[in-house]
């Protein structure tokens, strides 16, 4: 069972949802010196990733974010920490307009 579970709904389709994911996944690499691959599907996607004390999955669909994650025993007692942060930057990037989307142009 994960340590830390944490699901959000999203409408922005799979090929926007994979925009957000990729960019969670560099955020992760670089902030938190996480090793990540980045597998595409058809219908999902799967981000895994690793560091000593720390492996886990995030699944990526049309409609939905689910992460997983296992701490180990010495991260174990950060876990509130840990999870609140992953939960903000996985917020601040839903709630960020999507790279490369230009506003409609209003109609006269």
């Amino acid at each position: 069972m994960p340590d830390i579970h944490i699901h959000r709904d999203h409408t922005l389709g799979l090929a926007e949802a994979r925009k957000v994911a990729f960019r969670w996944a560099e955020q992760a690499e670089a902030e938190f010196g996480m090793e990540c691959t980045y597998e595409e599907g058809k219908t999902s996607d799967l981000v895994s990733f690793t560091r000593s004390g720390v492996n886990g999955e995030l699944k990526v669909t049309k409609d939905g974010f689910e992460l997983d994650a296992r701490l180990g025993f010495l991260l174990g007692a950060f876990k509130d920490r840990i999870e609140s942060e992953i939960v903000k930057n996985l917020d601040d990037l839903l709630a960020a307009k999507p790279a490369g989307r230009k506003p409609a142009a209003k109609k006269k």
